[in-house]
């Protein structure tokens, strides 16, 4: 498994019957977890000194309860200088995932180490977690999402780390019809980040459902790459594919590249018990 286990500004203090206790900087929030099926006690005191409580609803969604928490705070990944400003939002989300560092240190240290210019497309992006940290590393970073309002809010996280004149470009567009244009145009580049949802639609009604989408998705990127791609990473968390699966699609696809492909769970350290709580795969091919 690979762990985020460089931050200072956020944690998972503990976890129990369905629900994840967890700082973000100054504020505490309980949110639900799927994979949290024990039930240990409730020991730790945030549990009943929470700044936010989302509850999900037995009918499907589900609300939060505010106790002391403002509309919107800043956190910081302090190992690569980044910024984040959070708000809690519909689905018990904050904007950012803070497992996925553990996919920033990789791919920054490759960025960092490539010795040449590198072109990083980020498609499904949100708010920018991993378009700063390719950016902060040196990359000029295509940035792409289906949702206006989160290619803003990623706008103004890169202003907040300082990287509000990085070599980004910010697209709202559907992502696959962005890949499509890229091959007509000739585009190329040196590495491609994906962090595809389960559902989802684009800005002009596109219809994305993972199971059908994903593997031409994967077929198509590898017409847009360069002649030396450095790294091809593929997230899944509300998606349910396994590893396995990841590391196959990389492989088959990666084939006439050569390179390595790794695919694992990733995780968070649980600081209460010493425990890893699993936050979803990720599937990672590398060049030699």
């Amino acid at each position: 498994m690979w762990i985020a286990d460089h931050w200072n500004d956020y944690e998972v203090i503990d976890c129990s019957k369905g629900e994840k206790l967890e700082r973000w900087g100054d504020y505490i929030l309980v949110r639900p977890d799927p994979q949290v099926i024990w039930d240990t006690p409730k020991k730790e005191k945030g549990w009943h000194r929470m700044n936010a409580h989302y509850h999900r609803s037995k009918k499907g969604g589900g609300e939060w309860e505010f106790f002391d928490l403002p509309e919107q705070w800043t956190i910081r990944y302090e190992r690569l200088g980044l910024k984040f400003h959070l708000k809690p939002f519909s689905f018990k989300h904050t904007g950012l995932f803070p497992e996925q560092a553990a996919n920033w240190d990789w791919f920054s240290e490759k960025i960092r180490k490539a010795g040449r210019p590198i072109k990083v497309l980020n498609l499904f992006a949100y708010t920018g977690g991993a378009t700063l940290a390719a950016a902060s590393a040196g990359a000029a970073v295509t940035h792409v999402d289906a949702s206006k309002g989160m290619v803003q809010w990623a706008k103004e996280n890169a202003a907040a780390s300082g990287l509000a004149d990085a070599p980004i470009r910010w697209l709202v567009d559907d992502c696959v019809k962005f890949v499509e244009r890229e091959i007509r145009r000739g585009n190329h580049y040196d590495a491609i980040i994906m962090d595809p949802p389960s559902y989802g639609r684009g800005p002009k009604g596109e219809i994305w459902k993972i199971e059908d989408a994903i593997h031409p998705l994967v077929r198509l990127c590898t017409q847009i790459l360069s002649e030396q791609p450095l790294f091809f990473l593929i997230n899944s968390y509300t998606t349910g594919l396994q590893p396995a699966v990841l590391a196959y699609m990389l492989g088959t696809e990666m084939r006439p590249y050569g390179g390595t492909v790794r695919a694992e769970e990733i995780g968070l350290p649980v600081t209460s018990n010493g425990l890893v709580l699993p936050c979803g795969a990720s599937g990672r091919w590398e060049a030699d």
